[in-house]
C-alpha cells in the first residue's frame, strides 16, 4: 500500500478511520473523522467516500457516517469470535436464568477485555459493559481472568504500564495485582468488588478450548448480595464454572 507523507500506509489510515467509531460514538461526520484521526480533511473525506462506496461505511441523509452492514458481514465470516459466542450463548442463557443479573463473555484483544456478548435482566443492577465494548484488563473481573492466563509477555507489559483507576477500588499497585493474578490461577475464579463501580461486584471464570484459556465468563452482581473474595464458591461461582466446562465441550465439537 502507498504511504502518506506521514509514513502511514493506506491500510493504517483505513484502520484509523474505523477506530474512530466506538460503542458510544456510532455516528459522526467526515470532518469529525478527520479531526479524530489527524488526517488531512481531504484525505479523510476521500477514504470515507471509498469506504462508503464499498459498503464498509454508510452515510445517512444528513451526511453522517456509521459503520456499514458489509463490515459486519465480513467480520462474521469464519470468525473465531462468532464460533465462541455460538458455543457460549446457550450456557450463558442458563446462567442468566439462574442469576438474573448480567452475564458476559469477553476475550483478550490488544491487551484489553473485549466483550462479545452480554445478557441482562430488566431489573439487573448497574453495569457499564457494552457488546463490542472494551475495559482495561486490570479493572474488571473478566479482564483479571484473561490477564491471569495471558502469555507471560502480555502480563508483564500490563504490570509494567501505568494501571489506571477506573474506580477507587481498582487495583493499581503492580505487586498487589501480581498476587491477585496468582490467586486467580490457583482458585480458578475471581471476585472483584467495586473494581468498576462501587455498587457492583464482578465474578468471572476462565473458558478453555483444548486446554488454553480463550475467554472469560462473568456475572455482575449487586454488591450487597455478591460473594466476597474470601468466601468459598457460591451458587453464582458454581454456575459459571459449570457453564465454562459445558462451553469447552461444545467448542471441541465445533472444531
Amino acid at each position: 500500500m502507498a504511504n502518506s507523507p506521514s509514513g502511514d500506509s493506506m491500510t493504517q489510515r483505513i484502520v484509523r478511520v474505523l477506530d474512530t467509531f466506538t460503542t458510544e460514538r456510532t455516528m459522526q461526520t467526515a470532518t469529525d473523522i478527520a479531526r479524530r484521526t489527524g488526517l488531512p480533511i481531504s484525505s479523510a473525506h476521500r477514504i470515507v467516500g471509498e469506504l462508503v462506496s464499498e459498503g464498509l461505511l454508510e452515510r445517512d441523509q444528513e451526511g453522517r457516517i456509521r459503520l456499514g452492514m458489509r463490515l459486519w458481514e465480513l467480520a462474521l465470516r469464519g470468525s473465531s469470535a462468532l464460533r465462541l459466542r455460538q458455543a457460549a450463548l446457550p450456557h450463558m442463557e442458563r446462567v442468566q436464568a439462574q442469576i438474573r443479573e448480567h452475564t458476559q463473555l469477553a476475550v483478550l484483544e490488544h491487551e484489553e477485555a473485549l466483550f462479545l456478548e452480554r445478557l441482562s435482566d430488566p431489573d439487573a443492577g448497574a453495569n457499564i459493559t457494552r457488546i463490542a465494548g472494551r475495559l482495561p484488563l486490570h479493572a474488571s473481573s473478566s479482564g483479571l481472568v484473561l490477564l491471569a492466563h495471558a502469555d507471560p509477555e502480555v502480563r508483564e507489559r500490563v504490570l509494567a504500564a501505568p494501571l489506571r483507576a477506573v474506580s477507587p477500588e481498582t487495583v493499581t499497585d503492580a505487586a498487589t495485582l501480581r498476587s491477585l493474578l496468582a490467586s486467580i490461577r490457583r482458585r480458578g475464579y475471581v471476585v472483584a468488588p467495586g473494581s468498576i463501580e462501587a455498587v457492583s461486584t464482578g465474578v468471572a471464570v476462565p473458558v478453555r478450548a483444548h486446554g488454553e484459556v480463550v475467554a472469560a465468563l462473568s456475572v455482575v452482581l449487586p454488591r450487597e448480595t455478591a460473594p466476597t473474595p474470601e468466601t468459598a464458591p457460591t451458587p453464582a461461582i458454581n454456575a459459571l464454572i459449570g457453564a465454562a466446562r459445558a462451553i469447552e465441550l461444545d467448542l471441541r465439537e465445533l472444531h
